[in-house]
């Protein structure tokens, strides 16, 4: 197996302040595990990465052809958007086609996450609404999910729903984590999350690009609204919509909070799962970089947009350079 290193540091002036232990899985199409960094079985939450397989059952039941939804919900569904005007609009839409709002969303309202998004809202004197949580697509395909089966709305999010049962279930198919070992809790968006080996995670996303690459009709779907639609994937300021568009689709991103990052390149057919041991976001974007250059789908120098993320300067309250966040080196 080969033993990356990819662990990152944060310098101020001449020396290394802060140091982040990253964990990293990568597994090819076939489900071996192919390279790896420090631990490459540890259990952790998903978080966000598991929303291409929680919307599958919509999806397999028909669900998305009866409401007339295509490309920009799947995308929205999958999405841990910045909250600019166009994702809060898609997001309306899907719930208007289900006569729902707002109310009926069991997210909490945050911020934008993307700046602009966060400019447009405060010039506008609104408050943030939960169309406006980066979570809002899912939760409004769970709402779906349940609005096409005839179940309750009330409660689609809480694990004894059978909108949360189906999630676990592609989750487990996915992965090829038996569902009664796959640890659930409450994510920040108020729904399921799953806990399981960061290889599992990886192999997840190789065999959903292999699948889509085979022509199954399901990943196929989802592989190609996170290829061809990666503003709405993230936003103008969002890592994983600056590396599908830098790559024009080959490689596919899913981003989630405490530093869980998993990533396919799809003619590859391998999938690549990030941890930063201490959940800092700052770490994990050179990490994921690095980790595709060093499979050959991202070149040495990398495009604007990307470089910014692979070595960002660290800058005072007087915005200054004191020091750069990087990955670390040998001498470190």
């Amino acid at each position: 197996m080969d033993q990356l290193s990819l662990d990152v540091v944060v310098t101020r002036g001449a020396i290394v302040e802060s140091r982040h232990r990253v964990h990293v899985a990568v597994v090819d199409a076939g489900g071996a595990v192919i390279a790896g960094a420090h631990e490459t079985e540890m259990v952790t939450y998903w978080r966000s990465c598991a929303k291409p397989f929680q919307v599958m059952p919509l999806i397999e039941t028909g669900g998305f052809d009866r409401l007339g939804w295509g490309d920009d919900q799947l995308a929205l569904a999958c999405a841990s958007h910045g909250g600019e005007p166009e994702h809060v609009a898609i997001v309306e839409g899907m719930l208007a086609s289900m006569a729902m709002d707002e109310g009926d969303l069991a997210c909490g309202p945050h911020e934008p996450l993307a700046q602009r998004g966060l400019k447009i809202l405060r010039e506008s004197g609104a408050r943030p609404t939960r169309m406006h949580n980066n979570c809002s697509g899912k939760h409004a395909a769970m709402l779906a999910r349940a609005h096409v089966a005839g179940w309750p709305a009330f409660g689609y999010e809480r694990q004894d729903h059978p909108v949360q049962q189906g999630c676990l279930a592609a989750v487990a198919h996915w992965s090829g984590v038996e569902a009664s070992r796959v640890i659930q809790a409450i994510d920040g968006c108020g729904c399921v999350v799953f806990a399981l080996p960061l290889a599992s995670m990886a192999r997840a996303f190789a065999r959903l690009v292999d699948a889509a690459r085979r022509g199954e009709a399901v990943p196929r779907q989802v592989v190609h609204a996170m290829q061809t639609r990666p503003f709405l994937l993230g936003g103008t300021d969002r890592f994983d919509s600056a590396l599908v568009e830098a790559t024009q689709g080959r490689v596919v991103a899913k981003i989630g909070a405490e530093g869980i990052h998993t990533v396919a390149i799809v003619d590859a057919g391998i999938g690549i799962a990030v941890k930063v041991a201490d959940g800092t976001m700052r770490a994990q974007f050179p990490a994921v970089l690095a980790a595709l250059q060093h499979y050959g789908a991202l070149p040495a120098e990398l495009p604007p947009k990307l470089a910014e993320f692979m070595r960002r300067g660290l800058r005072n309250t007087r915005g200054e350079i004191v020091g750069e966040v990087r990955l670390a080196r040998a001498r470190d």
